[in-house]
C-alpha cells in the first residue's frame, strides 16, 4: 500500500497553499434556493439564497472568496452573505472569514470552534501549527448546543456534535428541504481526518455518524465535508468502515502488534479500494488511529 499523502492533505489544514490555478466552484442544486459548492483545496460549501439574505455554511480559503461571491450572485443571491456558519475550525472551512467579516457578514460557530481559531493549534498528523486568526476573522456569534434560524422559508438548525472530528463540530439541518451539511463529520468515499490533538476521537465520530443516520432518511440530501453529494446509504457505508476500523485497531493492539505489524496485517483490505483515494492511504489511516492518545 502506498504511504504518500494526497495533495489535499495540506490544503485541508493550511490556507492558500495551492497557487497553481484560480479557485473554481462547481454548483450542485439541491432545492430551489439551496446549493452545494465544491472545489479543490477546501471543504464543501452550503449556500441558501432568498429575500432574507444569503446563508453560507463554511467559506473555504481566503482566495476562494471572490469566486464564492460571484457564484452567489450568479445564483441570484445577495452579497455579501448575511450569515456564514463555520462547521469547525480547520482553515479549509474558515479561510474566508477575514474577508467576509470585513464585508459585514455575521460569522457563527459553536463556541469551541471560536476558541480554537483564537489560539495557535498544532496538528501532529501533518506536523503543522495553525496560527491564531486575528479578531476580525473570528466568529462574532457563538452557541453551545444548538442554534435555530428561520430564513428564506426554511428552518435551519445548527447542532453541536461533541468530540468527533474536533471538539467544535456543527451540523446544519435544513428541516423543510430535508438537506443536511455534516461538515467534516463525513468524508464521502475517503478515509477521514480525525483531529485527535484538538478534541476529536474515533468513538466520538462513530457516535456522531450514528446520530446522523438516525436523523436522516432515504430522501435526505447530504453535503459531506469532503467528497460528492451523498445519500443516507453513503453515510451508512461510512459508519460501517469506521466501526470495522476501530474494532480492528482494538484487536491488533490487544494482540500486542506494533504499528508496522498492524499495517502488514492489512485488516482493511476489503475497504482499501473504496476509501483510500483521498486524504489518507489505508496505512496512514491506520497510523492515525493506532497512535491516537
Amino acid at each position: 500500500m502506498k504511504t504518500i499523502f494526497a495533495a489535499l492533505t495540506i490544503a485541508l489544514i493550511l490556507p492558500g497553499v495551492s497557487k497553481a490555478a484560480e479557485p473554481k466552484l462547481e454548483v450542485t442544486t439541491l432545492a430551489e434556493n439551496i446549493y452545494m459548492l465544491s472545489g479543490k483545496g477546501g471543504g464543501n460549501i452550503g449556500v441558501m439564497t432568498g429575500p432574507d439574505g444569503t446563508f453560507v455554511i463554511d467559506d473555504q480559503l481566503e482566495k476562494t472568496v471572490p469566486v464564492l461571491l460571484k457564484t452567489i450572485e450568479d445564483l441570484g443571491g445577495t452579497t455579501p452573505p448575511r450569515f456564514v456558519l463555520n462547521t469547525h475550525y480547520h482553515r479549509d472551512h474558515t479561510g474566508g472569514n477575514k474577508v467576509l467579516q470585513n464585508k459585514d457578514t455575521t460569522i457563527i460557530s459553536q463556541i469551541n470552534t471560536r476558541k480554537r481559531l483564537a489560539k495557535d493549534t498544532h496538528i501532529k498528523a501533518f506536523n503543522v501549527t495553525n496560527k491564531a486568526l486575528p479578531d476580525n476573522a473570528l466568529p462574532n456569534v457563538t452557541f453551545t448546543k444548538k442554534m435555530q434560524f428561520d430564513l428564506n422559508g426554511n428552518r435551519l438548525d445548527a447542532v453541536y456534535f461533541p468530540r468527533a472530528h474536533s471538539d467544535g463540530d456543527s451540523v446544519v439541518y435544513f428541516r423543510d428541504a430535508n438537506i443536511v451539511h455534516t461538515g467534516d463529520l463525513f468524508f464521502n468515499g475517503m478515509y477521514p481526518f480525525i483531529d485527535v490533538d484538538n478534541g476529536g476521537s474515533i468513538l466520538g465520530l462513530i457516535a456522531a455518524v450514528q446520530k446522523l443516520i438516525a436523523t436522516t432518511d432515504d430522501n435526505t440530501k447530504i453535503i459531506p465535508g469532503h467528497g460528492p453529494l451523498a445519500s443516507r446509504a453513503d453515510l451508512i457505508a461510512f459508519q460501517d468502515m469506521l466501526t470495522f476500523t476501530n474494532a480492528s485497531v482494538i484487536d491488533l493492539k490487544k494482540e500486542g502488534k506494533t504499528l508496522e505489524q498492524a499495517i502488514k496485517a492489512d485488516p482493511l483490505v476489503d475497504y482499501d479500494k473504496k476509501w483510500s483515494g483521498g486524504i489518507f492511504s489505508t496505512d496512514k489511516w491506520l497510523e492515525l488511529l493506532y497512535t491516537a492518545p
